[in-house]
C-alpha cells in the first residue's frame, strides 16, 4: 500500500494506492477488483456556505466533498501520476497553488498502524 500525501496551505490530504495482491475497499461504481493497482482518495471543493469548516493559508474556508471513487491502473508509475495529479487539484480547488503543494510517497506495511 502507498500513502500518497499533499501538504499545501498549512493542511494536508492522503489518498491510498492499493498494490497489487492488496485488497482495495469496495464501493459502488469501483474499478474491476482485477485491477493491479488502485486508488482512492477524497475529493473536495470550496462551498460559499454549509460543507465543512477548514483553516487553509490562515483563512477559513468551507468545503464540501464528494464520495471517494477509486480508479484502477495497470502500472504503478501510472496510479501514482494519477495519484499526485489528483492531490494537486484538490488543492487547486481551495485556492492553494500547485507550486505550493508537496507531495511525498509513503509506503505503508500491511497491518501497520496509523498514528
Amino acid at each position: 500500500m502507498l500513502l500518497v500525501r499533499g501538504h499545501g496551505g498549512g493542511t494536508t490530504l492522503t489518498g491510498t494506492i492499493f498494490e497489487r495482491g492488496e485488497r482495495a475497499p469496495s464501493y459502488k461504481g469501483a474499478p474491476d477488483e482485477d485491477a493491479p493497482y488502485v486508488w482512492v482518495c477524497d475529493a473536495f471543493y470550496e462551498v460559499e456556505s454549509g460543507g465543512s469548516e477548514t483553516v487553509i493559508d490562515g483563512e477559513t474556508k468551507h468545503v464540501a466533498f464528494e464520495s471517494p471513487m477509486p480508479r484502477g491502473f495497470e502500472t504503478r508509475e501510472r496510479a501514482l501520476d494519477a495519484a499526485k495529479e489528483h492531490v494537486r487539484t484538490q488543492f487547486a480547488r481551495v485556492g492553494v497553488p500547485e507550486a505550493e503543494v508537496d507531495v511525498e510517497v509513503l509506503k505503508e506495511e500491511p497491518g501497520a498502524e496509523h498514528s
